[in-house]
């Protein structure tokens, strides 16, 4: 009887060790940068799925739009229609936003971001070494703000992506993802647009605010 019990517990504690270490190796895996194949594919997966759930438009620039109308008194046209029926989208966006914080505080990898070497040595003559954050933190902080250089970047680069986003009636997810995949010939132009637009920003006008 005793021993009959025993094998019990041993048998009991090796399945919780055995949930525990799949939970572990879980965890471990969501820690992991994931490869395009698996996170490229389940972005595009959004797109049937948000039609299927209702026609919606897969988007994220749009909901700034929704929660101007939603909180701004004025009388602006631009912002007077029922934003109540695209009450989806800030949950939306609201999920994208909860996920972020969860991946940067539960789940974040310690080790610093790959780069490729011949990157890190280009970036190292402008200063740039600390790869343990998403973005460059010699760029991107508070005192670098009030510089020329920080401005440029982050005042003007701000200013710049909403303006753009604005101008083309979409971001990279509203024309990139959800347009393409509707074969709509603006999304194309816009997508193709944003890739040239960054190129020559990478590589020709980029350095050059770097070396400010």
């Amino acid at each position: 009887m005793i021993f009959t019990m025993l094998f019990k517990k041993l048998e009991t504690n090796s399945l919780f060790q055995q949930i525990n270490n799949i939970k572990m190796n879980f965890l471990e895996l969501l820690r992991q940068p994931w490869p395009w194949y698996i996170s490229g594919p389940l972005i595009g997966l959004m797109v049937p799925a948000l039609l299927l759930m209702g026609n919606k438009n897969f988007g994220i620039s749009s909901s700034l739009r929704h929660i101007c109308a939603a909180c701004l008194p004025a009388k602006i046209p631009f912002f007077q229609y029922n934003w109540k029926r695209e009450m989806w989208n800030l949950f939306f966006v609201a999920g994208v936003l909860m996920g972020g914080f969860i991946a940067a505080t539960l789940l974040a990898n310690p080790a610093a971001v790959q780069v490729n070497p011949k990157l890190a040595e280009e970036l190292s003559r402008y200063g740039i070494s600390d790869y343990h954050s998403l973005v460059p933190t010699e760029i991107f902080n508070w005192t670098n703000l009030f510089t020329l250089k920080g401005f440029i970047i982050m005042i003007g680069g701000g200013f710049l992506v909403g303006f753009g986003t604005r101008y083309a009636g979409g971001c990279t997810s509203g024309h990139s993802i959800m347009g393409l995949s509707n074969l709509q010939w603006s999304s194309l132009v816009a997508t193709v647009c944003f890739m040239a637009g960054g190129f020559i920003m990478a590589n020709f006008i980029l350095p050059f605010i770097l070396n400010l």
